[in-house]
């Protein structure tokens, strides 16, 4: 399967495919975004760890109704999120030819973080842990200092899905919607594992996204290699 990923140069954008490998990656990583959001949400009663969309409403609503200890929860999400983010870019920049498993490193050291923390710490920290993970996540697929494959906001994903069957019905592409369905189901897949366990095992599942972490790190390191 080849994933489309966008690039500009100049005003043009610049349409490259991923290879296969890489892409099977990124659905994988998709998957355990849905995962991580789905304990998330059920752990804390409709907060997110990767949907900053969802978090920004949030922060919105209990600021307009008064409920500044949710507004306290939202902004913070908000912000480790974003630290996520800067942290993965910085590894990314530090160790760019084989950014890929280094960015996974820094994933797999927060979800442990998190597992650790889900069983001697307040809920509140858990998914701070658990967005700077989602954050740092969107830093494996970077060219050029910018994030190539959205692997956790899943409305961008729609867009673009929408778009590739579009102009295939206009004479594009017949199937360059694809790879987006692809990412769209790894990440609803995933979501579904992470609500069964998390109703059956608590934070305890965490564990399970710690170790698929590891995993996806050790085949990112291996795919590196041979590239």
């Amino acid at each position: 399967m080849l994933l489309p990923v966008q690039r500009r140069h100049g005003n043009s954008p610049i349409m490259k495919a991923t290879p296969p490998e890489l892409a099977a990656l990124a659905i994988m990583l998709a998957a355990l975004a849905g995962y991580v959001d789905a304990i998330a949400w059920l752990s804390m009663a409709g907060f997110f760890a990767s949907f900053m969309s969802g978090n920004t409403t949030r922060l919105g609503v209990s600021l307009a109704s008064g409920e500044l200890p949710r507004a306290t929860i939202a902004l913070a999400l908000i912000l480790s999120f974003i630290a996520g983010v800067i942290g993965s870019s910085v590894v990314a920049h530090r160790f760019a030819a084989r950014h890929e498993p280094s960015v996974m490193l820094l994933v797999t050291g927060l979800l442990v973080g998190a597992a650790i923390a889900g069983s001697m710490a307040p809920p509140g920290l858990v998914l701070v842990l658990l967005a700077a993970a989602m954050g740092a996540e969107n830093g494996v697929f970077q060219r050029e200092g910018e994030v190539s494959i959205g692997l956790t906001y899943v409305t961008g994903t729609f867009v673009r899905l929408g778009q590739r069957i579009a102009a295939a019905l206009i004479g594009g592409g017949r199937w360059d919607w694809l790879p987006h369905l692809a990412l769209v189901i790894g990440f609803a897949a995933g979501a579904v594992m992470g609500a069964h366990q998390q109703l059956t095992h608590g934070f305890a599942a965490l564990w399970w996204a710690a170790a698929a972490a590891a995993g996806l790190t050790l085949l990112a390191a291996i795919l590196t290699r041979r590239r």
